[in-house]
């Protein structure tokens, strides 16, 4: 590929290599760090809408903060995703105490993420919002490499790692 040919700044359909350190409440979370830069293609929903958003227009070796809304994130904390449980349904392996997580599955067998956020005599409150619901997330960011996708990644919206056989 020619030097033309390599994007020259964050658009749709281009992969973007970024490194970012996420923190939430003034807490660490993730940081690519100690690894691998996040390998994406932007435009397509591979990361969260506020972030993504924040993105367009930054050329290699650009660095940013963004701050991400709940919104823009994991959305606001859903009342409709907390549910009452009976004591009872849990096996003993599971221990009952607030901070637990655990995979349910739904009626139509998809598993789904919940963690307790209460526990009572008689039932448990399992909240499937997803933990970083209802939060902002702030990211450092640096973009370290830019480059046009495959036919491939473009036709399935989404980056291939080296060794992917899709």
């Amino acid at each position: 590929m020619s030097e033309q040919e390599k994007p020259q700044e964050v658009t749709d359909d281009v992969v973007v290599s970024m490194e970012y350190t996420l923190t939430v409440d003034g807490d660490i979370l993730d940081s690519t760090e100690d690894g691998e830069p996040l390998d994406f293609l932007q435009g397509h929903r591979n990361i969260i809408p506020g972030l993504e958003k924040e993105l367009y227009g930054l050329s290699e070796g650009d660095t940013k903060d963004v701050k991400v809304i709940a919104a823009e994130a994991y959305g606001e904390i859903d009342l409709e995703a907390l549910m009452d449980v009976p004591r009872s349904e849990f096996p003993p392996t599971i221990p009952l105490e607030t901070g637990t997580e655990l995979q349910v599955k739904d009626k139509e067998g998809e598993v789904r993420y919940a963690t307790i956020t209460e526990v009572g005599a008689k039932n448990v409150q399992l909240d499937f919002n997803h933990p970083l619901a209802g939060k902002e997330l702030n990211f450092e960011i640096k973009v370290v490499g830019l480059r046009s996708p495959t036919t491939e990644e473009l036709s399935h919206g989404h980056v291939h790692s080296e060794d992917h056989q899709h």
